[in-house]
């Protein structure tokens, strides 16, 4: 059901929607059998797990980005929306009305579709990985999908998930009962701590971090580390399986792409 609730969420890329298909899906996980890197060898639609060349998450050298004065800074125009807190069984995902606004990339528009959480963060930079990571995933009409991570530290609670609280713990209480399609909606969600200035990220071309591993995903990484309280985190990873709780994929090999970097008055 995990990777279905995906695909309707996400309905409008013809990519994805060719994946699903009437495909059976594969249960795929992060340890034993079913673990990353094996997510290639369980279905044959998920063989770009293995074969692709431009995938996901992928370790951010500082050292080794290159500037490139053309970006321009995130333009993003969310506002106050509906949503409804999903148990997709290997993330927790926040599903966003159709009023929440987009981003705008090369002059493109980039509909918000829905935002998850991994623990710990799957990108790393410079080596160093942090407790968690959101992807704000976003598509536009024409079928391409970009994705915005941001990471978090220990520290002060993030105010975005501290004014779903209530909706998290309710999210909790459902999958404890045993409800496998578990949601809750949120009533209107404040969208201004997603949208705060931006002046530094890195850029490259990658692929989803779940199967089916579809590839030319623009990834936008932001470049301030956020803070997220452990109960938070805690929070969010109770309601998962314990062998989800921890559903980060592993770095993969950038063979030969450059990371690009938007740094503001460089």
């Amino acid at each position: 059901m995990a990777i279905q609730a995906i695909f309707r969420v996400l309905g409008v890329i013809p990519l994805l929607l060719s994946c699903a298909g009437a495909h059976q899906f594969v249960r795929f996980g992060y340890s034993g059998s079913i673990c990353p890197s094996k997510w290639g060898e369980l279905s044959p639609d998920y063989s770009l797990c293995s074969n692709g060349t431009h995938q996901s998450p992928i370790d951010i050298v500082r050292s080794a980005t290159v500037v490139d004065p053309s970006l321009k800074p995130l333009d993003r125009d969310y506002n106050p929306a509906n949503a409804t807190l999903v148990d997709n069984g290997f993330n927790v995902m926040l599903k966003c009305g159709e009023e929440v606004g987009k981003m705008v990339i090369d002059g493109k528009n980039y509909t918000l579709k829905q935002m998850h959480w991994h623990s710990p963060s799957e990108h790393t930079i410079d080596g160093q990985r942090f407790p968690m990571e959101m992807h704000l995933v976003h598509a536009s009409e024409d079928g391409n999908i970009s994705v915005v991570a941001i990471l978090y530290q220990y520290g002060h609670p993030d105010p975005f998930l501290y004014q779903i609280k209530e909706k998290v713990e309710e999210l909790s209480r459902e999958v404890c009962a045993g409800d496998e399609e578990a949601h809750v909606p949120t009533g209107l969600v404040d969208t201004k701590f997603l949208r705060r200035h931006t002046n530094k990220y890195f850029r490259y071309v990658g692929s989803l971090t779940t199967p089916p591993c579809t590839e030319n995903v623009i990834w936008n990484v932001l470049g301030k580390v956020r803070e997220i309280s452990q109960d938070q985190a805690a929070a969010l990873s109770s309601i998962l399986g314990e062998e989800y709780r921890n559903n980060s994929r592993p770095t993969q090999p950038l063979n030969g792409r450059r990371i690009f970097l938007y740094h503001e008055g460089v």
